[in-house]
């Protein structure tokens, strides 16, 4: 079958393959008839079908037939199998885009026909409002325009990063996992809130708004955290005692360390650890 450069197949099509999926249809780069998905249960195809207006089907081998991108997107679990049923499907005419986490390149090229261009990224949680970032990297056969195609779709999901593929498992630890980190500074504070009389629902807002209109000001105004901390912090006022007990607690540290542990673990995954 011909290839159609404007044909998308998405593999697995969960939380971040349905919001790849509804980036693409809502900024206008694909159109919905441009676009099939897959998915395990036939309930599942019938709420795509009908939720996005995209083909869907049970079959990956036909769903990667005539499509310029092909996006992985299921669980590690499931990869080999998905891999055995488009083995014989894929060319090299094709890109594979995986997002499945702590899945090398080379264990996808290996299964695949000689010369196929993989390319991997790591999207984090933010991108199922289109709030995300993906870091990206090339494998053996990719070239610029592999790249820039995956690039271009992610884009869709929010912003993207071009790392070499030995930085990936960094990428994992800093903004795969980073979501998480966020989420249990955000509890504690909330907790602290309600410890200081606060209405939950009061210290929620409070805390969730000052942390989204923080990493606007970083971001917006390409501000620097030192700065941006400095700005806040007045000399003998509320925030430099803070900051003292955060720097006493060994907050800092703490993070350092519970990143570098998070990209150790990735390194264990990729190399088939249990």
């Amino acid at each position: 079958m011909a290839i159609d450069p404007r044909r998308v197949a998405v593999l697995g099509a969960g939380t971040i393959g349905e919001a790849l999926i509804s980036g693409l249809i809502s900024d206008g780069w694909r159109e919905p008839g441009e676009i099939v998905a897959t998915g395990r249960r036939e309930e599942r195809v019938d709420e795509l079908r009908k939720g996005l207006g995209v083909e869907a089907t049970l079959s990956n081998a036909d769903a990667v037939a005539g499509a310029a991108l092909i996006v992985i997107a299921v669980k590690p679990q499931d990869f080999g199998v998905l891999l055995d049923e488009i083995a014989s499907a894929v060319t090299a005419e094709q890109t594979v885009l995986s997002v499945a986490a702590a899945i090398p390149t080379t264990a996808i090229e290996e299964r695949l026909a000689e010369g196929v261009p993989v390319v991997r990224a790591m999207p984090n949680a933010p991108s199922i409002v289109h709030e995300g970032i993906a870091g990206l990297c090339a494998g053996a056969n990719a070239d610029e325009a592999h790249l820039a195609l995956a690039e271009e779709a992610l884009a869709h999901l929010g912003a993207v990063v071009r790392v070499a593929e030995p930085y990936m498992d960094a990428v994992t630890a800093v903004s795969g996992s980073g979501p998480a980190y966020f989420a249990l500074l955000s509890e504690a504070m909330i907790e602290a809130g309600i410890l200081l009389g606060l209405a939950r629902d009061v210290s929620t807002q409070l805390v969730v708004q000052t942390m989204l209109g923080t990493a606007k000001l970083l971001r917006d105004e390409q501000m620097h955290p030192v700065e941006l901390r400095e700005r806040v912090t007045s000399p003998g006022g509320t925030t430099i005692r803070a900051v003292r007990e955060l720097e006493q607690a060994g907050v800092r540290a703490a993070l350092l360390n519970a990143i570098q542990a998070a990209m150790d673990r990735s390194r264990e995954l990729a190399a088939g650890a249990p």
